[in-house]
């Protein structure tokens, strides 16, 4: 069975440091002005926790094993001050790094990774779409090849670190032509930032997640060289299937961090909220659900390092596909849900200071719930795990 070892606990508290000095004096600012830092990128990168899956070569820690564990370790972390710093590591490792160290050239490797790694630039990953989100296979965004060149057209929506300043490339997936079953070829393009014809749109106006970085993209008539293929042609789909499952675990450490806090915050303000003249913890209307809260911690936390576990067992040669996306599935679903409810549970609890931005429950609040969609949803995860369970499609 996994369990952390004392490398994984010294590294959270590293990265809890990090959290608590760097960023969490700053979070309510950034919020309230919907600020990405920039400046904080590079430093992170410095502390390693870009590089934690990728080879010394690219300036990556080089673990043997166990670096995925790792990564999950440091978004609950960062995660438990905010939920925007937290997404914004996860994203720029599993949707703008992996992909490109799985799958991509020695050159696309070389030329990329390295700034990637030391947080000197950030990297996107076009998926959705306006009308294609889990039907991936309604992608209308096409690529198609001539003289050495691919030309592409089309939009992709809601996609994280694509405008930064210091955003480099976004990789995109797009139709190059139809199988011999007639169905979509799905192939992933990289797009480097500043190319003519591909246009990143306003910021969104969000919910939640107000310092993440988030636009639509639109493509017209963008040509990149034949090269900037990542992958085999036509495996678009499997590529950001495998994608995928990593990132499920990586939302759900990012949820445990969510949960985490909320338990800590209910917590503290019921032993020092005063009403009819005593603590509001010694209410069992209360404390009952904060117990409940501290159970749900604990069921997410596992499950996830759990999947965390599994898939660097699997990156190993120990352990199977199919494990690894039941567990991610599991694991989100659960842990996602969870966190929205923490964040209900805990708004509750502060009572009319719950609904004040100067405490931070209302920021998570308003952060939570993205959780639940981004990644799949938990319609798309239940599927999956009924899939993975044999049961009719």
């Amino acid at each position: 069975m996994f369990e952390l070892s004392k490398d994984h606990e010294d590294f959270r508290a590293l990265v809890r440091d990090f959290a608590q000095n760097e960023v969490a004096p700053h979070v309510e600012r950034w919020d309230a002005e919907a600020h990405f830092p920039t400046e904080l990128v590079p430093a992170m990168g410095e502390l390693g926790l870009f590089g934690l899956n990728a080879p010394e070569e690219y300036g990556g820690a080089g673990l043997d094993e166990g670096g995925f564990t790792y990564l999950c370790l440091a978004i609950e972390e960062l995660g438990r001050v905010d939920q925007s710093i937290g997404i914004t590591l996860s994203a720029g490792v599993g949707l703008g790094i992996n992909p490109i160290l799985t799958y991509g050239t020695d050159e696309q490797k070389q030329r990329w990774l390295p700034d990637l790694v030391a947080g000197r630039a950030l990297a996107g990953f076009g998926l959705t779409e306006p009308e294609a989100g889990s039907d991936a296979g309604a992608t209308k965004t096409r690529a198609t090849l001539a003289d050495g060149t691919w030309t592409v057209n089309g939009a992709k929506a809601f996609i994280t670190n694509s405008g930064t300043d210091i955003t480099s490339v976004v990789t995109v997936t797009a139709k190059t032509g139809e199988t011999s079953e007639g169905k979509p070829e799905l192939s992933a393009v990289m797009v480097p930032s500043g190319t003519p014809g591909f246009v990143v749109e306003p910021a969104y106006r969000k919910l939640g997640w107000h310092i993440s970085d988030t636009h639509g993209l639109t493509f017209e008539g963008c040509q990149v060289p034949e090269a900037n293929l990542l992958g085999a042609r036509g495996e678009g789909f499997k590529q950001f299937l495998k994608t995928l499952d990593d990132g499920r675990i990586a939302i759900s450490a990012l949820a445990v961090g969510c949960a985490q806090r909320m338990l800590e915050e209910a917590s503290s303000y019921s032993r020092t909220r005063i009403a009819f003249g005593r603590p509001i913890a010694v209410n069992q209307g209360v404390s009952f659900q904060i117990a409940d809260l501290a159970v749900m911690v604990e069921a997410a936390r596992l499950l996830t390092y759990k999947a965390a576990w599994l898939k660097d067992e699997q990156e190993a040669g120990r352990r199977g596909v199919a494990e690894v996306k039941q567990a991610a599935a599991i694991a989100k679903l659960y842990s996602t849900e969870a966190a929205v409810t923490a964040t209900r549970i805990a708004t509750q609890v502060f009572g009319g200071n719950g609904f004040m931005e100067e405490y931070p429950v209302a920021r998570f609040f308003r952060d939570a719930k993205i959780l639940e969609i981004g990644e799949g949803t938990s319609e798309v995860q239940r599927m999956l795990i009924a899939r993975g369970l044999g049961l009719p499609a």
